[in-house]
């Protein structure tokens, strides 16, 4: 018999897809996520209220009990998942290696912006400047 595995606290796709609609609307009610989310994807609600169930239980988010209709929060910053997310991208997929990761994104084919590209010389800028 294998020992259970505890499970992440890192999002799934999915949970990500909820975060995203939490970060963008603030605190809500599963049927106002469900309501974001169909929008664009075929989702049941009773699917959404499960998938918030176990966000609940990884510690993703938090629940108001207060009222009838509970109401969910994330418990990180949309900033502070992402630095998680892509630091355990770097060191997975890109043995470490910041400047791999980003060569990678942005020789992906996908065309950046002029406003991307700037924000990210100036980017490049502070940290040559933090690095003298």
């Amino acid at each position: 018999m294998s020992p259970r595995r505890a499970r992440p606290n890192h999002p799934t796709e999915a949970e990500l897809e909820i975060l995203n609609v939490l970060w963008k609307r603030g605190p809500s009610t599963v049927g106002e996520v469900h309501t974001e989310i169909l929008e664009h994807s075929r989702v049941g609600y009773t699917t959404i209220l499960k998938l918030m169930q176990i966000m609940f239980a990884k510690g993703l988010v938090e629940r108001d009990e207060s009222a009838r209709a509970h109401i969910y929060k994330s418990t990180s910053s949309r900033e502070h998942t992402q630095r998680q997310m892509l630091s355990r991208l770097t060191q997975r997929a890109f043995g470490g290696s910041v400047a791999d990761l980003v060569l990678q994104a942005l020789g992906s084919g996908r065309r950046s912006s002029a406003a991307e590209l700037a924000r990210i010389r100036v980017m490049i800028d502070e940290l040559e400047k933090r690095q003298t």
